[in-house]
């Protein structure tokens, strides 16, 4: 017999890590509305499946834990608060005496759910019924339910399958007025729950819906509803600023923007450099807002009481969409340096045609998001003989999309990793001569559930560089908001989930302005709500819909099948010109990956639901 032996992955260990493959995709396709309670007894069960029995609080606690949640679900027993109390205890016993993490974990997540989802197992406790919420269902198609502004992603991918481009852009616009902006930069929330990861990988949404937009021809606005006689004010001429506009002056009202630049489009031409979302295509989007009859007043700057006052008195509404326009100070020795950028204004003189020279310098880049990879990446293209982006954190904990992060390292780009800024050494002129950073430790999480950095105990390191350009964030230019009354909380503008600020009558307020820098869709998003509230402010209750027939299902199999992907230009190339990375599908790749879609608006639970919103 041999003393050891080399271990193969046999027949059933295969099986077993398919199996767990399986789950894996279950849980990453679970749709949003969910009973909490529910969804913890399955959790639950697969936990206490996995403990090896050798300690009591996974043995029988977990079990113990397991029945009392099922008897919550179990119509047919009598709970009550008392049952709540009862969970709650055995969850602390268990995480406090289990050997091992499983135990620990599983009364954890229990834990968590207890705090997270009360009303809901209170509803189970005390009338044995999920929550109302849970009863009416939510949006059931899980790529609707994510989208911010509920866009029909399965309607107009069933629309590019069959040819119908215009259609497609027709149907996007009931919801969104960017169609083009989103199909060449939205950061896709609708992907992380699609169906089709129970099968292999999630639709490219975003590359259908560039694909309707390449290939659509013009596609007009639809006709403006009555007029109303109603005015209406919008402060700030970004993505949720005109969002609100278009819909406000389709439904009849007399929509005006007040743009404090010379150019719309806010952040998309303000933040956003062109190699990602090119002008022109920009400005189709704004041009086509504009036809709905918007009125504009550019280098109109609303800014201080007087104006605001005058505003308020003159129209009927008033819907401020500022977004967040400055920079945040790093707060470190030497930042106001000469050499130091902040990256809105970087970004901003950008928008505006007025390059930086950065040839032949080396330039360090502080930050981890997405506004940092674009100034990074922008930097090289303005001829930097090296660009260092330098974080605090992991690469894995950066806020920036893997896409970018990706494309800048691609692009020539270094990235240094648990790095913090610690000073700026500058010449005796004042220049920048070098960045000094504080080597970290990832440590324990912290509320964003990223390990929080500490200071490592090695010296600090030096960075030579002649350009530091500061990406850690940007704030809200509200002061002069707050001196009209308008309430203020840390810098951004209090208002509810509908957008009225309730101590202000007539007075809305959305978008980054409101909830911090954020996605262009969140903006989108916003500016839609705000239209819907301030059309029944106002007296009245336009509905918005499209006359667009969507296809029936074709019948397909349902067989794994390859997500396409969409192409860039080789790296060496892209990275000298400020021309468009991205390409677009062809027709043969549009039409298999629209045929993957399994028509969640039509088959399973979204039939039962309604399938689609068609108006709002």
């Amino acid at each position: 017999m041999s003393r050891l032996d080399i271990k193969t992955r046999d027949q059933s260990q295969m099986v077993i890590e398919g199996l767990y493959q399986d789950l894996e995709r279950r849980i990453v396709a679970s749709p949003p509305g969910q009973c909490p309670v529910d969804m913890a007894a399955s959790f639950l069960k697969l936990c206490h499946a996995q403990t090896c029995g050798k300690c009591v609080p996974c043995r029988v606690g977990l079990g113990q834990m397991l029945n009392l949640i099922d008897d919550l679900l179990d119509l047919s027993e009598e709970t009550s608060l008392d049952t709540l109390d009862l969970i709650e205890n055995t969850a602390v016993a268990i995480r406090d005496s289990a050997d091992c993490a499983i135990g620990t974990e599983a009364a954890n997540m229990v834990l968590r759910g207890l705090s997270g989802f009360r009303d809901d197992y209170e509803e189970h406790a005390l009338r044995n019924r999920c929550t109302e919420d849970i009863q009416k269902g939510k949006q059931p198609v899980p790529c609707v339910a994510l989208c911010p502004a509920g866009v029909d992603v399965p309607g107009y991918s069933a629309l590019v399958l069959e040819g119908r481009y215009e259609d497609a852009v027709r149907l996007i616009r009931k919801d969104n007025p960017f169609p083009t902006v989103c199909a060449l930069i939205c950061e896709h929330p609708c992907e992380a729950r699609c169906r089709r990861n129970l099968i292999d990988a999630p639709i490219n949404i975003r590359g259908l819906k560039r694909y309707a937009v390449d290939n659509s021809g013009p596609v007009e606005v639809p006709e403006k509803m009555d007029d109303t006689g109603k005015r209406v004010a919008i402060i700030g001429g970004g993505p949720t600023g005109l969002s609100a506009a278009y819909f406000l002056s389709i439904m009849g009202h007399k929509a005006t923007v007040f743009e404090k630049r010379s150019q719309l489009g806010g952040m998309l031409r303000y933040g956003i450099p062109n190699y990602r979302l090119p002008r022109e295509r920009l400005q189709y989007d704004i041009d086509a807002i504009l036809s709905a009859g918007v009125e504009v007043k550019t280098d109109f700057d609303v800014n201080d009481a007087e104006n605001i006052q005058a505003i308020r008195a003159e129209y009927d509404a008033v819907y401020i969409g500022i977004g967040a326009h400055t920079y945040k100070e790093m707060g470190i020795e030497g930042e106001f340096s000469k050499g130091v950028i902040p990256a809105v204004e970087m970004l901003r003189g950008i928008g505006d045609d007025a390059m930086p020279d950065f040839k032949n310098k080396a330039v360090a880049v502080i930050g981890g998001g997405n506004v940092a990879m674009d100034v990074a990446r922008t930097a090289k293209r303005l001829g930097a003989s090296e660009v260092t982006i330098v974080y605090r954190r992991r690469r894995n904990d950066m806020t920036a999309l893997d896409e970018e992060i990706e494309g800048a390292i691609a692009e020539g780009c270094d990235l240094l990793q648990l790095k913090a800024p610690a000073k700026i050494e500058s010449t005796q002129e004042g220049r920048v001569k070098a960045l000094w950073v504080k080597p970290q430790l990832a440590g324990e999480a912290d509320n964003s559930g990223r390990p929080r950095p500490i200071d490592a105990q090695a010296e600090e390191e030096c960075i030579p560089c002649q350009i530091i350009i500061s990406a850690i964030g940007q704030g809200i230019e509200s002061h002069s908001f707050e001196n009209c009354g308008v309430p203020v909380a840390k810098g951004s503008i209090s208002a509810s989930s509908s957008s009225q600020i309730e101590t202000m009558e007539g007075v809305f307020a959305g978008g980054d302005c409101v909830t911090g820098p954020s996605t262009a869709i969140n903006a989108i998003a916003a500016g839609k709500v705000a239209a819907a509230n301030i059309d029944n402010y106002l007296g009245y209750h336009h509905e918005i819909e499209v006359d667009v027939q969507i296809p029936e299902p074709r019948i397909m199999d349902k067989k794994p099948c390859g997500r396409m992907e969409l192409k860039l230009r080789y790296a060496r190339e892209r990275g000298n010109d400020f021309l468009a990375i991205e390409q677009g599908m062809t027709a043969e790749e549009a039409a298999q990956e629209a045929s993957r879609c399994l028509r969640c608006d039509y088959f399973g639970f979204g039939s039962f639901k309604g399938g689609r919103v068609e108006k709002w």
